[in-house]
């Protein structure tokens, strides 16, 4: 795509709207927590997922477990308590597959679209991906993963009907959940028309629309929409976009899972 001039400043300077009160970001407690942790904070499980954690800067970790040799993922000089696998199971689910590992957490500190705008400004080229009621956390979650390894500078969803921040998101995303933001937004036709004064295009998957994503010159700065599986974009959400592409299939099953068609458009903007 041809690079889209932007029509508004930069928003360094913008101010959080005030219909949604910032997030207060918790301190690391000084005493023991209880076993359920701080109000608010959430379980994450898995090597990749405790690991990243670890290391992001941004996330408050309060209280780290393994069983068997669950914290070997970690590396020394990192305090763990080490416990039955029973007990992980319990906490964090049986049906889950923890790895014996399992770290409690703060949500991260929002990220909001005008931060976005900001990091986009000075690229050539940049991929934000936009999910337009994207509810199941595993496939947001494979999104996120599919996002960091093609270099998209974030995830923007809805606040209601899309998947919370949780421990099952968290380890299918396998630790990109702490290199990816996630940008939830009340309006997303609004946040559009923010990506489009900064600079972006709107591009929509589709099936049917006539023109494949790889007949659209890659370039510029692009915001990949993907609806809901079965319900695909909804309308208001085409209406903003510029342009309604189509992944060509030719199999007997022509449809994808989102997170596959994120992964495969992905690469296309990339390559």
């Amino acid at each position: 795509m041809p690079p889209r001039k932007p029509t508004k400043p930069p928003h360094k300077h913008r101010e959080r709207p005030t219909d949604r009160p910032a997030r207060q970001e918790s301190h690391r407690p000084e005493t023991k927590l209880p076993a359920g942790g701080p109000p608010g904070s959430l379980w994450l499980f898995g090597h990749h997922a405790v690991a990243e954690a670890l290391k992001n800067p941004r996330r408050q970790v309060h209280r780290i477990i393994a069983a068997g040799d669950g914290a070997a993922a970690l590396g020394r000089n990192v305090d763990v308590e080490i416990v039955e696998r029973d007990v992980i199971d319990r906490l964090v689910g049986r049906d889950v597959v923890h790895q014996g590992l399992a770290a409690r957490v703060s949500p991260l500190p929002e990220t909001d679209i005008y931060e976005i705008c900001d990091i986009a400004r000075d690229r050539p080229h940049a991929v934000v991906v936009v999910l337009d009621q994207v509810t199941d956390p595993h496939n947001v979650g494979a999104i996120l993963r599919s996002a960091a390894a093609f270099g998209a500078i974030g995830i923007i969803l809805t606040e209601r009907h899309a998947a919370p921040e949780s421990g099952i998101l968290a380890k299918s995303a396998s630790g990109a959940l702490e290199h990816v933001p996630l940008v939830r937004v009340t309006n997303l036709a609004r946040a559009m028309e923010e990506l489009k004064e900064a600079g972006f295009w709107c591009i929509g998957l589709a099936a049917e629309a006539k023109q494949a994503l790889s007949s659209v010159k890659s370039g510029g700065k692009v915001a990949l929409c993907l609806g809901a599986e079965g319900a695909g974009l909804r309308r208001l959400t085409r209406e903003n976009c510029d342009l309604l592409v189509r992944l060509p299939t030719s199999g007997p099953i022509d449809h994808l899972n989102v997170s596959n068609a994120a992964a495969i458009s992905l690469y296309e903007l990339a390559r």
